[in-house]
């Protein structure tokens, strides 16, 4: 069993990314649905990495600068989240998300990828799987939705802000201008992350300015948290169980919204699992905080692959 103090073996690559990297190596891609942004590092084979709620394609930068020497990493942003430009009457659900990466991929000419996810990335990346299991190598799940716990009733709360609308406003604004507040116990580092004293103001920036720049950009960051709120899940198990490609599960036991039994109830619905590695003391968003780990996983995956 992994813990949070375990020392990693993976060598890290000698490029930092920041902020500033993705700021200057932030692309977009014109698809019927979006103009996507997403970052693109290294060569080879395709990675997808798929984020979290409310998060961005940032929340993969310590990954991709440890893999892109094995892979051609793609980290977009979803539709609603991050820097993506999402037209006004746009349907922003899990099942949309799905078409606009198939159109991402198809755009880069991308074949075939190996998924990589977190939290609602990892509903997102299931249903990927379910629609195009020919476009998957290897999946890679850390703590996400998963068959009945879609959505965990811990988001529920969250849900019933965003159909009143204020959501953004009442959660995630405050953060946003009292940086103290977004890393205390009932803030987002507080309640998702396993060291949310290093939440920097840089990161809560990144992730949380974006989204309350206008109205339109605050009524689809509501409308994809209410669309979360229904089980999309429960309908694809079969399709999970005929997908015999490599898969692995990473999970974080300190998350309260994704318990590790979950975890367990995707290794023995995918044939190819390789089983669940549990990490102690882990919050929902540690493969942010713990990218050696991540890298580590992701690499002997994809050998397997």
């Amino acid at each position: 069993m992994a813990t949070i103090l375990e020392s990693q073996a993976f060598a890290r690559q000698s490029e930092h990314i920041d902020a500033a990297w993705y700021l200057r190596s932030r692309r977009y891609a014109s698809l019927p649905m979006s103009r996507v942004a997403y970052v693109e590092h290294g060569r080879g084979p395709a990675a997808l990495f798929v984020h979290g709620y409310p998060l961005n394609g940032f929340q993969w930068r310590g990954a991709l600068e440890r893999l892109h020497k094995h892979r051609r990493c793609i980290a977009p942003d979803v539709m609603g989240l991050g820097y993506t430009e999402t037209p006004e009457g746009q349907v922003i659900t899990p099942e949309s998300q799905v078409a606009m990466l198939a159109a991402l991929l198809d755009s880069l000419h991308i074949d075939t990828v190996d998924l990589v996810a977190n939290d609602s990335g990892g509903l997102v990346s299931q249903l990927f799987l379910a629609r195009h299991p020919q476009r998957v190598r290897t999946l890679l799940l850390t703590n996400c939705d998963v068959d009945e716990n879609n959505p965990p009733p811990g988001f529920l709360p969250f849900v019933a802000l965003a159909k009143k609308g204020t959501f953004v406003d009442r959660v995630l604004v405050p953060e946003l201008n009292d940086k103290e507040l977004a890393r205390s116990a009932k803030g987002l580092g507080g309640l998702t992350y396993t060291y949310p004293e290093r939440f920097s103001d840089e990161t809560i920036e990144t992730y949380l300015r974006p989204l309350v720049e206008s109205p339109l950009r605050k009524s689809q960051v509501n409308q994809y948290a209410i669309s979360l709120a229904t089980n999309v899940l429960v309908p694809i198990r079969e399709d999970l169980r005929q997908w015999k490609g490599p898969a692995r599960m990473v999970w974080g036991l300190k998350d309260t919204l994704f318990g590790v039994e979950w975890a367990e109830w995707l290794d023995r619905t995918l044939p190819g699992s390789r089983g669940v590695r549990r990490v102690e003391g882990a919050n929902l968003f540690f493969p942010e905080e713990m990218p050696d780990l991540i890298a580590e996983e992701a690499t002997k995956l994809w050998q397997v692959g």
